[in-house]
């Protein structure tokens, strides 16, 4: 029975019910040791009638093998593998150690877990019980974390126990307090004298777990009442010792057997028998209520008497009994008992030794053929430890610091970059420390900063590899555009033109983009253009086909650019380069915005936030956010542009993310200008430093300024636009900038010609935008009749994209006219009945992807999937697949 804790098992029922349900859900309980985790997994274990129960206990010594915990938790369903799409069953066979082929991306391997859950909680319920994670290996982690982020209707609940050092960002926590009084007082026996039972309660500090050991530790004098005055020592230290006591009087065998199971982590009877754990001395420690045998697997009642049996030991034995489980692995049949071994033996290591650095060395190549690059980053740390050779002791830094920045650990990846010293020969290594310190500051720090970490390492790689040092100052010019420093950009670009890797596509365009900072407009577009251009014959990767996209929207080639980065999406998807599809994901969202279709840019944009969020890259997720509050300007949703925007300038100004907080304050300047706020406008878009975004919003800043009364500070805009548009000849922007001269000359002329270069249809909601103005100026001008055909026009392509405030502004300049227009209406997109899952959802449902395939493409699980098309048919009154084309083919014509 449970005292005290009447709401956490509350919070447990309402979980499994809703499991019975189908519903999922999540819960991290939290707090220190003995305060009653494992007790909660207990009672959730046994109120799980009828349901699936998994289990899996993180062990310390086995933080550094790659998904050993999750291989102990799915071990009852590793037989439903095969069910899984073939991508996912073999990156997690590979993980699992029971394939050949390395995964290629650790979330895709979460994404297997996931549908493995979904798939052994068949038409039933699951129950996963994950204690003592903040042990987990980071591989095993990443998945089980990815998959509890995207429970929505598979009928899965996964507890997880864990003290701190668990991250669990996203997901609902509980934290375990100590008991009150009374709960303490039902836990303790009734035969204590009340002054002894008083003193415990004080003692243990509401600690369920000292409350129930530290009476067994009293002596018969201690029990009678004789205390003595005790010092303030930690609840766990207390009950450490109270286990420590309880260890030192055992017999000799009990005290070795306990010794080798400490170190071992593991449990396997064999291997424990095999370096010197008799039997004996383990039976009389399970009477002793110390361990558990179950089987062949020998397990510890709590991880705190594990650490005193570790801990108690002299220095001397503990690395005897590494040494002596090393030797029992040797001959070990288990798939990861080399890895084991390697990490036994660096335990009883006394200083530099190159054999055991070699085997560590092995073992972290091993990890990485199954896609666990935070244990690649713990084997070559260690291993780098052991060399005393200072190149070689630099090269496995390195290679450490490359594989934590794979696991996305950029602080640990940055520490480990700063402890290799200058020595490294190997370009590949230097260039690979260079990357790590950049990309460490790109996404937690500053670009400016992680621009000046290229600059200040490119002059040592140049002579080494020019090919490595053309993309790293490549990666400088991306980083001086996204911190809006003209002066970094240049200077890179200076460097860039004397390597001969310069004439690269890449190369190319970034040397445009830094002209283009700098000024020199025509040059610069040249250059990027040449660079997009030659782009198809280049054979580019994900990396360079995404750079070249940002290229495209600033040549105004929007079109091509959601064409490029709809194709890096779908690669990423495939390959599970997961890094890499948040990126593509924004900018494939923004191309999306650019091209009128709100609604795909919304749910495009939302994925990649949460993408990014779970990557935990920040200037990722404030980038996404200020993009997303763009296109959401766009819709008229005023709270959800503000909440975006707002929290995304703020972050984004405080980390020198010119580009970002750009584009948030382009969302708000056009937010007000929809809410008929001029002047609130064009504050916000003043604010806007000469970046691209300074281009691309230029329009709205004319505008804005006119609108306010103040004509003559639309002239630099204007100046700044009609430059632009000049040079990358679009008809769109064309178009704009038309539109632009118009109403600062006030020409209608130009009004006239805007609307005419506007038929090619690329950009429906600035045709909409120029109508409006061009209405709103023959009203005025007393031309009713023709503005009433201009405002027409204008509110019918506002309403069919769903852009609200527009279409409100355009339904009063009707009513100023005598005109009596149509009520608001979602006459546009018969997919805006969706949320953005179910949209995109039914997008693919309709293009013929199946449950499973879809699921993989969205990261969800089949269940989930199914799900979405139960709540969207309805909404969209239809009642199978095949009626869905239809409907998505009408969404795309319309907007």
């Amino acid at each position: 029975m449970l005292h005290g804790r009447a709401g956490e098992q509350a919070e447990i029922e309402r979980l499994l019910a809703e499991a019975e349900a189908g519903r999922s859900g999540t819960l991290v309980i939290r707090g220190p040791a003995g305060i009653g985790k494992s007790a909660l997994l207990d009672y959730a274990a046994e109120r799980a009638a009828g349901m699936r129960v998994l289990r899996g206990v993180g062990v310390e010594s086995e933080a550094m093998l790659p998904f050993a915990a999750l291989h102990l938790l799915l071990r009852a369903g590793l037989d439903r593998i095969h069910t899984l799409p073939a991508a996912q069953a073999t990156a997690l066979n590979a993980a699992l150690g029971l394939g050949d082929v390395a995964p290629e991306s650790r979330f895709l391997v979460g994404l297997a877990t996931l549908s493995l859950l979904a798939e052994l909680a068949g038409d039933g319920a699951l129950l996963c019980l994950i204690d003592d994670a903040h042990w987990f290996d980071q591989a095993s982690l990443d998945a089980l974390v990815f998959a509890a982020r995207r429970l929505e209707a598979e009928g899965v609940v996964m507890i997880f126990a864990a003290r701190t050092g668990f991250p669990a960002v996203g997901l609902p926590e509980r934290r375990l307090g100590r008991l009150d009084r009374a709960a303490a007082a039902a836990l303790l026996p009734g035969d204590l004298p009340p002054q002894v039972r008083e003193r415990l309660i004080d003692e243990s500090d509401g600690n369920p777990l000292a409350l129930v050991e530290l009476p067994a530790a009293l002596s018969a004098e201690q029990r009678a009442g004789r205390l003595s005055p005790v010092g303030a020592i930690p609840v766990a230290d207390r009950v450490q010792e109270a286990f420590q006591a309880q260890i030192a009087a055992l017999p000799e065998p009990a005290r070795a057997a306990l010794l080798i199971t400490a170190a071992d982590g593991r449990g396997e009877l064999g291997t424990l028998t095999a370096a010197g754990a008799s039997l004996d001395g383990l039976g009389a420690a399970e009477r002793h209520r110390l361990i558990e045998i179950k089987g062949n697997v020998v397990g510890f009642r709590h991880p705190l008497i594990r650490a005193a049996a570790y801990q108690s030991a002299p220095a001397t034995r503990r690395l005897a009994v590494h040494r002596a489980l090393a030797d029992a692995l040797t001959h070990s049949p288990a798939a990861d008992a080399a890895d084991r071994r390697a990490w036994h033996l660096a335990a009883a290591a006394l200083g530099p030794d190159e054999d055991i650095a070699g085997e560590l060395e092995n073992a972290a190549e091993r990890a990485r053929t199954r896609g666990g690059h935070a244990a690649v980053a713990a084997g070559y740390e260690r291993a780098a430890e052991l060399t005393a050779d200072p190149v070689r002791r630099s090269g496995r830094l390195a290679a450490a610091a490359l594989a934590a920045s794979d696991a996305g650990l950029m602080v640990r990846a940055a520490a480990l970059a700063d402890s290799a010293t200058p020595d490294v020969d190997d370009p590949d290594m230097v260039a690979a420390l260079i990357q790590v310190r950049a990309h460490r500051e790109f996404e937690l720090g500053t670009p400016l900063a992680a621009g000046r970490i290229i600059m200040d390492g490119v002059p040592s790689l140049a002579a080494r590899s020019a090919e490595r040092a053309t993309w790293l100052l490549v990666e400088a010019i991306r980083c001086a555009w996204f911190a809006g420093d003209p002066g970094l950009a240049e200077e890179a670009a200076a460097r860039l033109r004397t390597l001969p890797e310069g004439d690269s596509p890449l190369a190319v365009g970034a040397l445009g983009l830094a002209r283009l900072m700098g000024g020199d407009l025509d040059s610069g577009i040249d250059l990027m253009a040449e660079a997009v251009d030659g782009h198809e014959r280049a054979g580019l990767g994900v990396p360079g086909l995404t750079f070249t996209a940002s290229l495209s929207l600033m040549l105004g080639r929007a079109a091509l650019a959601e064409e490029i980065t709809g194709g890096v999406v779908a690669d990423c998807q495939r390959s599970g380069m997961i890094g890499w599809l948040a990126n593509a994901l924004q900018d494939h969202g923004f191309a999306q915005g650019w091209l009128c279709r709100y609604g795909e840019a919304t749910a495009t944009l939302n994925a990649g936030l949460r993408l990014a969020t779970d990557l935990g890259h920040e200037h990722r997720i404030i980038h996404l956010s200020c993009s997303l509050a763009w296109v959401l300007a766009h819709l008229g949703d005023v709270q959800g542009c503000r909440a975006k925007a707002e929290e995304g300038v703020a972050r984004a100004d405080q980390q020198g993310m010119v580009l970002a907080a750009a584009t948030g304050r382009w969302a708000l300047g056009l937010l007000e200008l929809g809410l008929g706020r001029p002047d609130d406008a064009l504050r916000q878009l003043q604010a806007v430093p000469l970046t691209r975004i300074a281009v691309l919003s230029a329009p709205d800043q004319v505008e804005a300024a006119v609108r306010s009364g103040r004509p003559t500070e639309a002239r630099e805009p204007l100046a700044r636009y009609v430059a632009w548009a000049r040079h990358v000849r679009q008809p769109s922007s064309d178009a704009i900038a038309l539109r632009c001269r118009a109403l600062v000359d006030e020409d209608e002329a130009h009004f006239t010609q805007a609307v005419d270069l506007h038929a090619d249809g690329a950009q429906p909601y600035e045709l909409a935008r120029t109508r409006l103005v061009y209405g709103e100026w023959l009203r005025r001008a007393r031309r009713r009749a023709d503005a009433r055909l201009q405002l027409r026009g204008a509110l019918e392509i506002f309403d069919r994209l769903g852009s609200q405030l527009w279409a409100e502004r355009a339904r009063a300049e009707l009513r100023a006219t005598g005109d009596v227009p149509a009520a608001p209406r979602q006459g546009g997109d018969p997919l805006s009945v969706l949320t953005p899952q179910e949209r995109q959802v039914v997008r693919l449902a309709a293009g013929g992807a199946s449950n499973r395939d879809i699921a993989a493409q969205l990261f969800l699980s089949p269940r989930t999937v199914g799900y979405h098309l139960y709540k969207a048919f309805p909404k969209l009154g239809v009642t199978s697949r095949a009626q869905l084309a239809a409907i998505a083919r009408s969404s795309s014509e319309r907007g």
